[in-house]
């Protein structure tokens, strides 16, 4: 699928962005004369059906004649020394091998956590939903935690003129148990996996791996209509649905230990990186169960710090609802490339 945005007249200065993922890449071209990104060309690609990111940027360049002063890429993969291998795609992707082939001043490639932290202080309010107004520090530190088929956790770490993303792989950390039945929990999960990462609790699979421990540790059953709704369906999909219209025991009290685990989570990253600015919540999931999150449970794994439990009350927390995050912070990202002064390698 492609699509067009306006009339890119031919010669114009511009950016490149892109959001680089296992199914789809999305590759935006952007004028930089505004004092901001404005979009001029956007299209969509599947992934696994091209040789690599080079052949979709030499179509997207082909199609609109836009010469390119600076590009950013997320990517949703490590990324170490300028490189990495997209999970889930045969392809490697590096800065030089991006400058050399297309000859671009400035070039970057980031983790797509990253590149939606950049995203995060700077959307609009209409596309973000308040958990915890706090009182936001200006200048403090951000953090974003972002659930979805695995678990990303990134910082913004404030600077004189700005925020500088920190990727991390948070998600593969060692899950703590805060109460006696999490305690049970990570006990099952253990038994199962080994080492239990706070990804087995906090994502898709984990949501499903809490249910399944419900389950078989209190020997209950879910409705006739939820085991149907499974044998067809994502189960992590039907406990949601099922939790949200509180139509199943079994399914509400695992989404609700879900947001406790995820308001821990999130808080412990909080007082990690002293996030005065705030946290914002990304992903595919969080949009979804906006109701559970802004019931009591998230809010009360945030701030269960013991002597810090007041301070956590003073943290801003906000759900992003907007699904093209990624490729607005690396535009942001590629504009910053392309109108501040660096080495001719761009900053870092």
């Amino acid at each position: 699928m492609k699509k067009d945005l306006g009339n890119p007249l031919k010669g114009e200065k511009g950016i490149l962005a892109g959001d680089i993922g296992g199914t789809k890449t999305h590759l935006s071209l952007y004028a930089i004369d505004a004092g901001s990104p404005r979009e001029l060309a956007t299209a969509t690609y599947p992934s696994q059906e091209v040789a690599g990111l080079e052949e979709m940027i030499s179509d997207m360049l082909r199609r609109h004649e836009v010469p390119v002063a600076a590009a950013c890429f997320g990517i949703a993969c490590p990324v170490v020394g300028g490189a990495c291998s997209p999970t889930n795609l045969s392809w490697s992707i590096s800065e030089e091998g991006l400058r050399r082939q297309f000859g671009w001043p400035q070039v970057q490639i980031l983790n797509d956590l990253a590149t939606t932290a950049i995203a995060a202080p700077r959307l609009d309010t209409a596309v973000l939903t308040t958990l915890n107004p706090g009182q936001p520090q200006t200048g403090g530190n951000m953090a974003l935690v972002a659930p979805g088929t695995g678990l990303g956790q990134a910082l913004l770490l404030a600077e004189r003129e700005g925020f500088q993303p920190i990727a991390s792989e948070g998600g593969h950390a060692d899950f703590a148990p805060s109460d006696q039945a999490e305690v049970a929990l990570w006990l099952s999960l253990h038994q199962r996996f080994g080492h239990v990462s706070i990804e087995r609790v906090l994502s898709g699979q984990g949501l499903v791996n809490i249910f399944e421990w419900l389950r078989s540790h209190h020997d209950r059953e879910p409705s006739p209509e939820v085991q149907q709704a499974m044998e067809s369906e994502n189960p992590a999909a039907v406990i949601t649905r099922h939790a949200i219209d509180s139509d199943d025991a079994l399914c509400l009290e695992a989404l609700q230990r879900f947001c406790r685990i995820f308001g821990a989570v999130a808080g412990n990253l909080a007082l990690t990186g002293m996030t005065t600015g705030g946290v914002y919540l990304g992903g595919g999931i969080p949009p979804k169960i906006l109701p559970a999150l802004k019931s009591g449970p998230f809010m009360e794994g945030f701030t269960a710090k013991g002597r810090f439990s007041d301070f956590m009350t003073t943290i801003p927390v906000q759900v992003i609802c907007e699904d093209r995050a990624a490729l607005f912070g690396a535009a942001w990202r590629a504009y910053e490339l392309a109108t501040r002064k660096g080495d001719k390698h761009g900053d870092r």
